[in-house]
């Protein structure tokens, strides 16, 4: 006997598509700024910070949302 678990998804379920869909935004205006035709205008920009912080928000949505898959509220 198997119980059909119904009801909403945590809240966290729904921060982690959030974060992931910032991320892959933040990844994509990273990748044009760096491979650009504009010169880079600020001391730090030849490490390209919005590729890395597109990256870290990618894997930290990409944890909310595994770690939160299978939970329901009640």
């Amino acid at each position: 006997m198997s119980e059909k678990t119904e009801g909403l998804r945590t809240i966290w379920y729904l921060v982690g598509i959030v974060i992931v869909i910032m991320g892959v935004l933040v990844l994509l205006a990273g990748f044009i700024d760096a491979f650009g035709p504009s010169p880079p205008v600020t001391v730090l920009a030849d490490l390209h910070p919005g590729i890395w912080w597109g990256i870290i928000m990618v894997v930290t949505g990409g944890i909310f949302l595994f770690t939160n898959k299978g939970k329901v509220v009640k």
